[in-house]
């Protein structure tokens, strides 16, 4: 039997970062991940974009949160930067005028730089997008890509060498609450009691909440595609931005001389190892033939991982009001890495008991907006 301060269930990208903050507080953490190895699932899979105009209100805020973290880690927190210039390409067409000028007005109002984009300048930048399409777009210049591995294996790394304890291969068998605080047993048969749980699982996390005999929140699993499509010879596309189309129907982006492509699909699924299903693949390269001059003989390796969401699309981070100690930390529905360092600041804060974090407080980050307890999931 092992007593600790804290127990995390789960060592993605959100259990992770939190358990690093928590450490820095000085407390006792054990992270407890089923798998092999953290991030198996969802971390392990991203797409991996940094853009503080990408996802729902909050989500934005997070994002800028994080800003100052990722562009200067702590010293020694990783040997490779965790953000490099990418830029991002909103593309509308003819109808969705409307949601190509919200985006401008909101990002510009967020702070971004996002700059206005004509057809034509759309494929100066990007020369297989067909400019007869589309009625224009935006560019987010700041918009960067994430050395997920970087920054995941980042607080691994240090949250280890504060005297944190990372248990892989430990499939949460039992959760229950004690006089104490809460008692979890692994498959093992190893148990860890600490005064505080927090539900760090990912898609798993209203079966852990099953388990601990607390009410679920709703939580849906999605599964979302992406293939890697080689390009003809000669072109060279390293330097491109990545593009999206407004609607969220498709995004493509370089990736080591290739693209790395979606229909951004959210399909709910169950909590899985989740695999690329033929029609998926099939409609991805459909929308990437469509939307470009290229052609796709045949696709490459391609796999899905799996974005979980409650009912309103917004995160939960807070204690469940009516189980003392149990601590939701679930459903960054895809925006987990651009959020990391602010969502785990957020949480080893509110579980020491403290306000939150003054730079969010500027942003307009409320408990409120992350309650387990909010009106929109009840």
């Amino acid at each position: 039997m092992t007593t600790t301060d804290i127990i995390i269930i789960g060592g993605g990208i959100a259990g992770m970062s939190a358990a690093y903050f928590l450490a820095q507080k000085g407390k006792k953490v054990v992270v407890l991940e089923r798998e092999d190895q953290p991030g198996y699932h969802s971390t392990g899979r991203s797409a991996a974009l940094y853009s503080e105009t990408y996802g729902p209100k909050i989500i934005r805020k997070m994002s800028t949160a994080s800003k100052s973290f990722f562009l200067t880690p702590p010293d020694g927190f990783t040997s490779h930067p965790i953000l490099t210039p990418r830029g991002v390409i909103i593309t509308a067409m003819p109808g969705e005028e409307a949601k190509l000028d919200e985006l401008l007005t909101e990002g510009r109002a967020n702070g971004a730089n996002v700059i206005a984009l004509s057809p034509e300048q759309i494929t100066e930048l990007v020369p297989i997008v067909k400019p007869e399409l589309l009625i224009g777009g935006a560019l987010e210049t700041d918009a960067m890509d994430i050395d997920v591995h970087a920054l995941h294996w980042g607080f691994i790394t240090q949250f280890k060498k504060m005297g944190g304890t990372v248990i892989t291969r430990a499939d949460v068998t039992a959760v229950k609450k004690t006089n104490d605080g809460w008692q979890v047993t692994i498959g093992t048969g190893e148990v860890y009691n600490g005064t505080i749980v927090v539900n760090a699982a990912g898609a798993w996390a209203d079966e852990i909440a099953k388990q601990a005999q607390v009410k679920p929140l709703g939580l849906t699993p999605k599964r979302r595609t992406a293939v890697m499509v080689d390009l003809p010879a000669g072109i060279e596309a390293d330097h491109w931005h990545m593009v999206c189309t407004v609607d969220e129907g498709l995004y493509f982006k370089p990736d080591a001389g290739r693209l790395l492509v979606s229909p951004a699909d959210a399909t709910p699924t169950t909590p899985q190892d989740a695999q690329p299903e033929e029609l998926d693949i099939a409609i991805t390269i459909d929308r990437l033939i469509t939307a470009t001059t290229l052609t796709v003989n045949r696709p490459g390796e391609s796999w899905a991982g799996l974005r979980s969401f409650f009912a309103d699309g917004d995160p939960v981070s807070g204690f469940d009001p009516d189980h003392a100690g149990f601590y939701w930390l679930a459903g960054q529905g895809g925006y987990g890495i651009q959020t990391a360092p602010a969502m785990g600041e957020y949480a080893a804060s509110i579980i020491c008991g403290e306000d939150v974090p003054a730079a969010m407080q500027k942003l307009g980050v409320t408990q409120a907006a992350l309650s387990p307890n909010r009106p929109s999931l009840s």
